[in-house]
């Protein structure tokens, strides 16, 4: 017998390690313990490989950022927690009934597990939702109703959308704060909860901050939403449960969070835990369960009659498919099975009729009562009662009632086409187009000039080339240039195709602000480099700016804003400025409004 020995490559060798070590760090973090998370992913980077160094930065990211939010970790107090299956758990919201609607459906045709719904609330004048793009990473969407007519759905601003998924946005009844689950914004594992502030001056929405311990943990954590009655904030979670579950926790509404700081890995579980208190009088149910009036008595009492008659017809139902189950085993049972089976359904037959009298006499006790009302005067929708005995009613005896609602019908809506936005770079395409605007952006750009005649091209004479900018000179003549390219190099990589094509005297021009300039001169000034600067800021509360300091900066700027984390610290990024000081005026008013601890960087 021969025995073959198998040794794995050096590479490979690191490679299981690199994979080991990032098993153990997600461990860790999702039993927060970040440190010895951090520790695991400075092991992984002694020995990672290129192909993985992404993925170890990302992780020790998340590590970083779970230890930075432990300085600012909410205390809430908690009324109730319970498991529900992932499939349906948004319908035991205390939302308005018949609010959520299935998917697939006009807003999100591709569902998926953390997708089962879309909600939209009949007579809303705005619907926020997450739909998947064309690369199959969730979005937020919006579309606004316009007398009849819904606008185009369109992203929100670029500050709320990642590189990954964004689900189950929520916008407070004032339409003030959204409130937004993500795994691509900065967090610390899973899906994150999110809140952002509506901007009246710039009428959009403000940079998103993580909500931080205890409604974000290293698990998914979704579906944030205060009740309209002002009682009680509630979200999901699955950091006890399995991933076809999550724990709807119900806290008591806190109008002025205080942060504090947990400095233990055994506190932040227990907080984490939201444990509701041990005090049965903080247990209110108010705003699940109304006070009952003297009508309301009478209803409740014909709903309790009305769930006793749909109990007794699904039993009759249940006893009928199991007798005629019998019944079709006769033909092949053995003689002893016959026997039994013959037995069983005589004694079926004789206890009929008396299931058949109790669900009469049940049903006759139903219409006493509705013409009991009707002798009284008393007004009650059956429809709605009817709907409001399906309901399923959980954890009432735990003083809190979770009720299960029904979801909403299909809905269609009238909605505005999406305007297609033309499409600048450069293309070979089965029919060539022409550039819907044919003034070049400001600053250096290269062009591809084709060919010049004396009358206006056709889409034939264009062979394919994509976008084609027509410019009329004083001599009556038309020069036709293909692309926008901001490099030389860009513009040279692509001549031989144009060239392919047919236009064999394709030549390269070069326009700075679109006036046309020497290739030479283009060249020397594409090689020598700008300096530009930002504006960094460093959140005195570790985690957002005052809004004294966003207003400072949404007065002088339409700069980028950025939020991001460097070595572990929270930083906020505006520019880049290509003057200096354009970028020292910033820099004065944010440290006028508050903050502190501002900078400019010099960047390449």
């Amino acid at each position: 017998m021969v025995l073959v020995l198998m040794t794995l490559s050096t590479g490979a060798q690191a490679q299981v390690r690199v994979n080991r070590l990032l098993a153990r760090a997600d461990s860790a973090m999702l039993a927060y313990d970040f440190n010895t998370a951090l520790q695991f992913c400075r092991k992984a980077m002694e020995t990672v490989d290129s192909l993985s160094l992404a993925k170890v930065e990302e992780k020790m990211l998340m590590a970083q950022n779970g230890l930075s939010m432990m300085d600012f970790c909410s205390q809430p107090s908690v009324v109730a927690k319970r498991v529900f299956p992932l499939k349906d758990f948004f319908l035991f919201y205390p939302l308005p009934e018949n609010s959520w609607r299935k998917t697939p459906n006009q807003l999100d045709s591709l569902p998926d597990a953390l997708s089962m719904a879309v909600y939209y609330q009949e007579g809303a004048s705005q619907i926020y939702y997450s739909a998947k793009d064309e690369e199959g990473i969730r979005n937020i969407y919006r579309t606004s109703r316009r007398d009849s007519i819904w606008s185009a759905p369109a992203l929100i601003n670029e500050q709320l959308t990642s590189s990954s998924d964004e689900i189950y946005p929520m916008v407070s009844p004032d339409g003030k704060t959204l409130t937004f689950a993500s795994k691509g914004l900065y967090g610390m594992g899973g899906y994150d909860l999110y809140q952002a502030s509506w901007n009246p001056e710039t009428k959009d929405w403000d940079v998103p901050v993580n909500m931080g311990f205890p409604y974000s943990s290293p698990y998914d954590d979704y579906l944030f939403t205060n009740t309209e009655d002002g009682k009680y904030s509630i979200f999901a979670s699955n950091r006890e449960c399995g991933k076809d579950s999550v724990c709807i926790y119900v806290l008591e509404y806190d109008v002025m969070p205080v942060r504090t700081s947990v400095k233990g890995v055994k506190d932040l579980r227990d907080l984490a835990s939201l444990s509701p208190k041990d005090d049965p009088t903080r247990m209110d149910n108010g705003s699940a369960v109304s006070g009952e009036t003297p009508e309301d008595l009478e209803q409740k009492h014909y709903l309790e009659q009305l769930k006793e008659v749909r109990i007794m017809r699904d039993s009759i139902a249940r006893f009928n498919k199991r007798m005629d189950s019998m019944r079709s085993r006769l033909s092949s049972a053995t003689d002893e099975e016959r026997s039994m089976l013959t037995d069983a359904i005589m004694d079926g037959e004789l206890h009929l009729p008396a299931l058949n009298d109790a669900l009469k006499k049940s049903i006759q006790k139903l219409q006493d009562i509705e013409m009991d009302f009707l002798m009284k005067g008393v007004v009650f929708d059956a429809k709605k009662l009817q709907a409001q005995a399906d309901k399923e009613v959980v954890g009432a005896s735990s003083g809190y009632t979770f009720s299960r609602n029904s979801y909403g019908p299909s809905f269609r809506l009238e909605m505005e086409k999406p305007v297609q936005k033309f499409d600048y770079s450069f293309m070979i395409l089965p029919e060539g187009r022409f550039a819907e605007d044919n003034n070049l952006p400001s600053g250096l750009v290269y062009q591809i000039q084709i060919f010049t005649q004396g009358k206006k091209a056709t889409i034939d004479e264009i062979n394919g080339l994509s976008p084609v900018f027509e410019k009329h000179n004083t001599s009556g003549k038309y020069t036709y240039s293909v692309g926008v390219f901001r490099t030389y190099v860009d513009a040279l990589s692509n001549l031989n195709k144009v060239k392919a094509r047919g236009f064999r005297t394709a030549i390269i021009t070069a326009f700075l602000n679109g006036k046309p300039m020497g290739i030479a001169n283009a060249r020397e000034m594409e090689s020598s480099v700008m300096s530009l600067f930002s504006v960094r800021i460093y959140p005195a509360d570790g985690q957002s700016l005052k809004e004294s300091a966003l207003d400072a900066i949404h007065a002088l700027t339409q700069k980028d804003l950025l939020k991001t984390v460097e070595d572990g610290s929270v930083v906020y990024k505006v520019g880049p400025f290509d003057d200096r000081e354009d970028a020292q005026e910033l820099l004065e008013a944010v440290k006028a409004a508050g903050e502190g601890s501002v900078s400019i960087v010099e960047q390449d």
